[in-house]
C-alpha cells in the first residue's frame, strides 16, 4: 500500500477508527520508528480532494502506530476506505488536468511573432488544411477577414475569450461597413468538416463554423480608433488551434494583396510546406478541389481550370511571396488524373524584389507582373500638360491644330504624345487612323482639347492593337 509524498498524518475521524490509532507517512530524512511518527502533524483529517495520486513517483509505506509504539494492521475496511479515496483522488487529478490544457507549437510561434511585431503572423496548420463542407468556400474578403482574425488573436487564439479588431485595419480604404458585415455574416455560416470519431468509436465527419459569435459596433466615433469588432471562435475551432503543431508563416502585405482567393489558399499551403522535408502537395482532381474550395459545377475542363486557377495563383504567388510555386500533371492516359504542387524559397535577390512589390501600391501591379510598364519622363510630361492648361510655353498649344501632314516636323509635342501613349506604333499611321475617324471635327479642335482628345485616342489605339 503507498499514498504520494504531499500526503501528512492526521488523526482519523470516530467514523474510521479509534482516537488512539494515528497515520503515519515517514519521510525520507525521518527513521521509520514510534518516536519519529510521534512528531508529525495530527491536525485535520485526510481530504481525499488533497491525496493527488502521483503514480509516476514512488511512495513511502504507510504505517499504523498507536500510542504505546505498538505497529497494528490496517483492518480491511479502512483499506476499502483508503482505495476508494485514492481513486476519487485521481479522478480529480485527471479533470484538474483537463481543465488546464497548453497550446501546441503553433501557438507557441503566434505568441513570439506577436511578441516580435511586424507583418508575419503563423496561422496553425489545422486551419490551413480543414476542408469546406462540399459545395461552400469562402470568398477572397472572408478569407483575408479570417486571416486577420488569427493575426489578431496570435498565441491566444486557442483560449475561451474574445478578440477584438479595428474595423481600420479590415478597409484598407473602403469607407463604407457594409462589406465588414458581410464577411462576418459569411463566416458565420460558412461550415468545415474534418474526420472525428463517434461516441460509438466510429469513424465519423464533424462540421463545424470557425466563428461562434461576433460583435460589431455600428455607430462609429471620430478618431484613429473609430469602429471595432470583436468575436469568439468556436470550441471545435479552439481545439484544432490548440492542438496544432505545424504552422504557416505568412506576411499580412502578402494576404491583403492577392487578387484571386485560389492564390491565397495555395499560397497558405505553400508556407505551411515550405521547410518541410519534402515541400510537395500531391492529390487527385477531389482533392485538389477540396484543398482550393472550387466549386463541384465550376472549371470541370482541366484546360479551364489551368488557365483560370492555376496559372493565375501562380503568377500571384511568385509576385508575392517569398517563396515560387510549380506544378506537375500525371496524366492516366489523356486525362490529368493527379497535380503535384512543389514550393521552393526564393533567392535573395528575388526577396528583396519581393518585399519592395509587396510594399508598393496595388495599382498597376499586374502591369508589373507581365512586365507591361513602360517609362514615362515625368519632367516632360508635366511641362506638356502645364503648357495645355495654361496656355503657357512654346507653341502656344491655346492655338495648337492638328496639321494635315506627317508628325515627324513641326508638331514636336502631338508626336511625343503618339510616342508615349501609342506602345510603339508608327506615329503617322496612328495620325491618319485619328484623321479618318475624327473627318470634319477634327478642324474644330485645338489647344487644351485638342491634345486631350489625340492623348485618348492614342491610348485607345494601342488598346485595340495590342503592341507591333
Amino acid at each position: 500500500m503507498a499514498l504520494p509524498r504531499n500526503v501528512q498524518a492526521s488523526r482519523f475521524g470516530r467514523e474510521w477508527t479509534s482516537p488512539r490509532t494515528i497515520l503515519a507517512l515517514p519521510s525520507p530524512d525521518r527513521n521509520d520508528s514510534p518516536e519519529s511518527a510521534g512528531s508529525l502533524s495530527l491536525e485535520g483529517q485526510i481530504d481525499p480532494d488533497r491525496m493527488g495520486a502521483q503514480d509516476d513517483h514512488s511512495c513511502p509505506d504507510l504505517t499504523i502506530w498507536d500510542r504505546s509504539g505498538t505497529p497494528e494492521t490496517l483492518s480491511a475496511n479502512l483499506l476499502e476506505r483508503y482505495d476508494m479515496a485514492k481513486n476519487r483522488a485521481s479522478d480529480n487529478a485527471e479533470d484538474s488536468d483537463v481543465g488546464q490544457p497548453s497550446p501546441g507549437r503553433a501557438m507557441r510561434v503566434a505568441a513570439a511573432l506577436q511578441a516580435k511585431g511586424g507583418d508575419e503572423f503563423a496561422k496553425p496548420g489545422s486551419i490551413v488544411e480543414v476542408k469546406f463542407v462540399k459545395g461552400q468556400s469562402l470568398s477572397l474578403t472572408a478569407s483575408r477577414l479570417l486571416a486577420l482574425m488569427i493575426l489578431t488573436a496570435g498565441g491566444d487564439a486557442w483560449e475561451d475569450r474574445s478578440h477584438r479588431m479595428r474595423k481600420a485595419d479590415i478597409r484598407r480604404g473602403h469607407k463604407g461597413n457594409e462589406r465588414i458585415s458581410d464577411m462576418l455574416e459569411e463566416l458565420h455560416r460558412t461550415l468545415f468538416a474534418i474526420d472525428d470519431t463517434s461516441w460509438r468509436g466510429k469513424k465519423a465527419t464533424m462540421r463545424f463554423s470557425l466563428i461562434s459569435s461576433s460583435r460589431e459596433e455600428v455607430e462609429d466615433e471620430p478618431g484613429a480608433e473609430s469602429g471595432w469588432i470583436e468575436w469568439e471562435f468556436t470550441p471545435e475551432a479552439r481545439k484544432l488551434i490548440q492542438e496544432s503543431e505545424t504552422y504557416a508563416v505568412l506576411n499580412r502585405q502578402a494576404v491583403l494583396g492577392f487578387r484571386s482567393n485560389y492564390a491565397l489558399k495555395l499560397y497558405e499551403v505553400g508556407a505551411l510546406r515550405l521547410h518541410r522535408r519534402q515541400s510537395t502537395w500531391k492529390g487527385d482532381m477531389m482533392a485538389l478541389r477540396a484543398l482550393l474550395g472550387i466549386g463541384p459545377d465550376v472549371y470541370k475542363d482541366f484546360a479551364q481550370l489551368r488557365r483560370k486557377v492555376l496559372e493565375k495563383a501562380k503568377a500571384e504567388i511568385d509576385q508575392l511571396a517569398h517563396f515560387r510555386v510549380e506544378w506537375r500533371e500525371i496524366r492516366k492516359g489523356r486525362a490529368v488524373s493527379e497535380i503535384e504542387f512543389r514550393f521552393e524559397p526564393k533567392d535573395a535577390p528575388a526577396q528583396i524584389a519581393t518585399v519592395d512589390e509587396i510594399s508598393r501600391h496595388s495599382g498597376g501591379r499586374k502591369a508589373r507582373r507581365e512586365d507591361e510598364v513602360e517609362t514615362v519622363e515625368v519632367k516632360e510630361l508635366t511641362q506638356n500638360v502645364v503648357s495645355a492648361l495654361t496656355g503657357k510655353g512654346g507653341g502656344e498649344p491655346s492655338e495648337l491644330r492638328f496639321p494635315s501632314g506627317t508628325l515627324q516636323f513641326g508638331a514636336d509635342e502631338l508626336a511625343a504624345i503618339a510616342r508615349r501613349s501609342g506602345g510603339g506604333w508608327d506615329i503617322d499611321l496612328i495620325a491618319n487612323a485619328y484623321r479618318d475617324q475624327m473627318g470634319e471635327r477634327l478642324s474644330k479642335l485645338k489647344g487644351a482639347k485638342l491634345i486631350a482628345s489625340w492623348t485618348g485616342y492614342c491610348e485607345s489605339f494601342f488598346a485595340r492593337r495590342g503592341r507591333p
